[in-house]
């Protein structure tokens, strides 16, 4: 029997696992504890651990699961930057889940999208109060606008296909362009200089790391709206904030914030919040901040619950590597 300790549980995790489990000679312990260098010692006498995007799994963390005889962290998420690969090296595997439904995160990011621009969130709040003022609630079309993609891999690509449904003009930035998609390709400065709207949809790496900030967003246009559901590090979020204040962006619509680690996925409405760039950025009345929850549909749970535990018994079963990263 394979021994796996489950960190950061959340109750829709627990679900799926649960379920899909029955099917494996597994036996998982859920913790609550997100994986860190303080709570990896609860992993003595586990086979696998299983950790989330924003656990923190540095050298400290590996060297102490690698010590209790940890052989695999099954990363049950796409992402995988939180993760010291040259202290895993050699150590431990670390798989992930490399698709899971590109769709939930492409319609959470256009719902964002509707949102912001037709601001139905201030509707709904109004009309509970019978304010039936329509002052403030002024948006715009879609339909002919510029919609500038960042990234086009899976995510990107239904992005697009949805966009074009809304009459959209898409163009599209990517170092490695997919030249049999009929996509419209564009330098990243053309990109900037060109789009009503930008929306983000690539991994983080040292090259992406901030590609949106200060100088990025002095090339757009006055006025342009901009999307990431992607990883919160690609945005500079002070430099966005003071593009905000300035009137320079439109607008924004995060669902991931470079330091959201401690707070996402969190009930923090009882304490004061430290992080006065997030708290400032919350305050905009033209920003809309969801807790990185693109990926939440039933569809995506359960994908991801099916791909973390094959790939788990492919490799302390059948002794196959699917889905490495380390």
């Amino acid at each position: 029997m394979v021994k796996i300790c489950f960190y950061d549980t959340k109750p829709y995790d627990k679900i799926y696992f649960e379920e899909l489990s029955k099917n494996y000679d597994f036996e998982i312990d859920y913790l609550e504890s997100k994986l860190n260098h303080k709570t990896a010692v609860l992993s003595n006498g586990y086979d696998a651990v299983v950790a989330f995007v924003n656990d923190t799994i540095d050298s400290k963390t590996i060297d102490i699961l690698y010590n209790n005889g940890v052989k695999m962290i099954a990363m049950r998420c796409a992402g995988y930057n939180n993760v010291d690969f040259k202290a895993a090296k050699g150590k431990i595997h670390v798989v992930r889940v490399p698709a899971y439904s590109p769709y939930a995160v492409a319609e959470h990011a256009i719902a964002l999208l509707l949102t912001l621009n037709r601001k139905t969130h201030k509707a709904y709040i109004r009309t509970r109060d019978f304010n039936f003022s329509l002052n403030g609630l002024v948006g715009f079309d879609l339909y002919g606008k510029t919609m500038g993609v960042i990234g086009t891999g899976k995510i990107g690509k239904v992005f697009i296909d949805i966009c074009k449904g809304f009459g959209l003009k898409v163009i599209a930035y990517d170092p490695y362009p997919d030249k049999e998609s009929g996509i419209q390709y564009v330098d990243f400065n053309e990109l900037c200089k060109e789009s009503d709207i930008i929306s983000l949809h690539c991994p983080l790496t040292k090259d992406t790391l901030h590609m949106i900030n200060s100088k990025s967003m002095d090339k757009m246009k006055d006025g342009v709206y901009i999307i990431n559901t992607s990883r919160g590090a690609l945005i500079d979020t002070e430099d966005l904030l003071n593009a905000i204040k300035d009137e320079k962006i439109g607008g924004a619509a995060l669902d991931v914030y470079e330091e959201e680690t401690e707070l996402f996925y969190e009930d923090m409405s009882y304490k004061i919040i430290q992080d006065d760039v997030l708290s400032r950025i919350i305050s905009m009345p033209n920003v809309i901040v969801s807790s990185h929850q693109a990926f939440l549909t039933n569809e995506a749970l359960h994908n991801i619950a099916d791909t973390t535990l094959l790939n788990i018994k492919r490799f302390f079963v059948d002794n196959i590597l699917e889905n490495e990263v380390c």
